[in-house]
């Protein structure tokens, strides 16, 4: 619980309205009660009085003169960010470190940081460091000499192969698998495939989110990089010696195939895939079911298999939804023309001799 003008102040916003009012939590506009904050943009904005909420979380540029007597508003150029920042602090969860389950299974050298808490069923490896305040929930694998950094939350069920590398404050959620190997193969000369061994790693920066079911290969030789402040969905497979830059967003079903450069602050919409050693630029957008089929520059919104520009896109679903009714004049006019050409095809087709005659 917090009064209102102490949440505007960590907010970093206005306080319209009265700042001795208490806060004691973030709810849905349509549910909120006296005691409770509430986004309200887009169409919300003009519903503001159908709403129970004790304060609202505004756009910045839509207060008015006649809003400021009515409601309690916390203005914000960055409205959704200041809502997710009020969430952060009204609804810290609870963590109170149980430190190692009696039901987990640790090998005598691994390296456990301060106010850890490790759940039953955790199996270990040998030579792995955990980061202070690390938590491991039930059913996890951790391989051998693999890195953890401090606050990092793993989720159940989630299997973490030899030598990978996690910064802090990462959260990898339940079924996760991380360093599985990559799909190498050699065709030899009678057709049997040959595995490639796959003896590279995985290294996921600070402050990365992996959803659940989600897949990162090690790498053929050297590292799969995840960058920092990334956030992958729910069932990606990122495949071997991918790179991710800083700050991108990896929506469900994304698959990358290996060796493919994802630049910084990259959205990849959902059901996108990429071929292999494709690059996509600084700051690019890809549309849900695009195929990247080639390299890409940054600062671009792309979609369409294969790919190409949304521009260039629009105008060909354009044409290619009016293609449909001009088929029959189409082809009727094929027809005729067809027929023409037969006509005098055999006229052309003679010599001028027998023209003369």
């Amino acid at each position: 619980m917090m009064k209102l003008g102490d949440l505007a102040a960590a907010l970093g916003t206005p306080c319209l309205g009265n700042p001795e009012v208490c806060i004691t939590g973030v709810a849905e506009f349509e549910t909120a009660t006296e005691a409770q904050v509430a986004l309200a943009i887009g169409p919300r904005r003009e519903q503001l009085a159908t709403s129970q909420a004790a304060a609202f979380i505004v756009a910045a540029d839509t207060v008015t003169d006649a809003d400021r007597g009515r409601y309690n508003l916390l203005p914000s150029a960055y409205p959704k960010v200041a809502f997710a920042r009020a969430i952060q602090l009204l609804h810290v969860p609870s963590r109170l470190p149980e430190g190692i389950a009696p039901e987990a299974c640790l090998a005598p050298d691994v390296i456990v940081g301060a106010e850890p808490t490790i759940g039953p069923r955790v199996v270990i490896g040998a030579g792995v460091r955990l980061g202070a305040r690390v938590t491991i929930h039930p059913g996890v694998v951790i391989g051998r000499h693999v890195t953890i950094g401090d606050e990092t939350t793993i989720f159940p069920n989630v299997t973490i192969y030899d030598g990978v590398r996690i910064g802090a404050r990462c959260i990898v959620h339940a079924g996760a698998v991380i360093g599985a190997d990559g799909f190498g193969y050699a065709r030899d000369a009678d057709g049997t495939h040959v595995k490639i061994p796959q003896i590279g790693t995985v290294v996921i920066e600070d402050d990365v989110e992996i959803g659940a079911n989600s897949t990162v290969d090690r790498a053929t030789l050297g590292e799969t990089r995840i960058g920092r402040g990334t956030k992958i969905d729910n069932l990606v497979h990122i495949a071997h010696n991918c790179t991710i830059g800083e700050e991108s967003l990896l929506a469900a079903l994304v698959g990358l195939s290996g060796g493919v450069k994802i630049g910084r602050r990259v959205t990849l919409a959902g059901q996108v895939g990429a071929n292999p050693q494709v690059e996509v630029g600084d700051g690019a957008t890809i549309a849900g079911k695009a195929g990247i089929t080639k390299s890409v520059p940054g600062g671009e919104t792309y979609a369409g298999m294969p790919i190409t520009t949304l521009r260039e896109w629009k105008r060909e679903r354009i044409y290619a939804a009016r293609l449909p009714y001009r088929l029959p004049d189409i082809e009727a006019r094929l027809t005729a023309v067809e027929t023409r050409l037969a006509s005098v095809l055999p006229m052309l087709a003679q010599s001028p001799a027998e023209s003369e005659e």
